[in-house]
């Protein structure tokens, strides 16, 4: 092929290409007038410590506020405490007071019933001649008073008939005896007994059946 013939290059054989312009935009300019810092610009990085106040010290006036509001906080606790305790104190001193004055006047409604008894016997034994019947009626208005002294006051006689069954909550057994009777049944009172407000004052003291004897 002929030189002629051969297709025309631009470009000379053997030149280097010249990629100096290329290099230059394609490299980032460090530390050059338009570069940014590292995180320069990013949301939620500055310059400042979170947490940290104006003065520099990370959250002082939030630590101060919360400390102030514990100390109040310690300072009402401790004096609803001392208030507790005066309450109870009082209570316990009227608790004692009310103990001792129901163990001194415990028996003052029941006095007050036995002082017309008192005073009714008294002025039986004050008369001289007297008959039998005024006597006699004289010592039944005085029982009467006497019964109603014990009802007002809750004291209940105890007094089991021949035939009741033994109670030993209520009864004492003086004795066990043959008898016709069904075994474990009051045959004879020998005593009365007496309660008050359901408790045992006293018990009824009777001889108990123990069945028909045996030949």
């Amino acid at each position: 092929m002929s030189s002629s013939d051969r297709p025309f290059d631009s470009k000379p054989e053997n030149q280097q290409t010249d990629t100096s312009e290329r290099l230059e935009v394609n490299e980032p300019e460090i530390g050059g007038f338009g570069a940014s810092a590292p995180g320069a610009g990013e949301p939620g990085r500055g310059s400042s410590t979170p947490g940290a106040d104006d003065s520099g010290a990370p959250g002082g006036e939030d630590l101060a506020t919360l400390l102030e509001a514990a100390q109040a906080q310690v300072a009402q606790y401790y004096e609803e405490l001392l208030r507790a305790k005066a309450e109870v104190e009082n209570v316990r001193r009227r608790a004692q007071e009310d103990v001792a004055k129901a163990r001194k006047f415990g028996t003052e409604s029941f006095a007050e019933s036995l002082v017309p008894v008192k005073d009714s016997l008294e002025a039986a034994l004050a008369l001289a001649d007297q008959t039998p019947e005024a006597w006699r009626a004289g010592v039944e208005a005085t029982l009467k008073q006497l019964s109603g002294a014990f009802e007002r006051n809750l004291l209940k006689e105890v007094a089991p008939q021949t035939g009741d069954k033994f109670d030993p909550h209520i009864h004492q057994a003086i004795s066990a005896i043959p008898s016709e009777l069904p075994e474990g049944v009051v045959v004879q009172m020998l005593q009365k007994g007496y309660t008050i407000a359901d408790r045992v004052l006293r018990p009824a003291l009777v001889t108990v059946s123990s069945g028909r004897a045996t030949a």
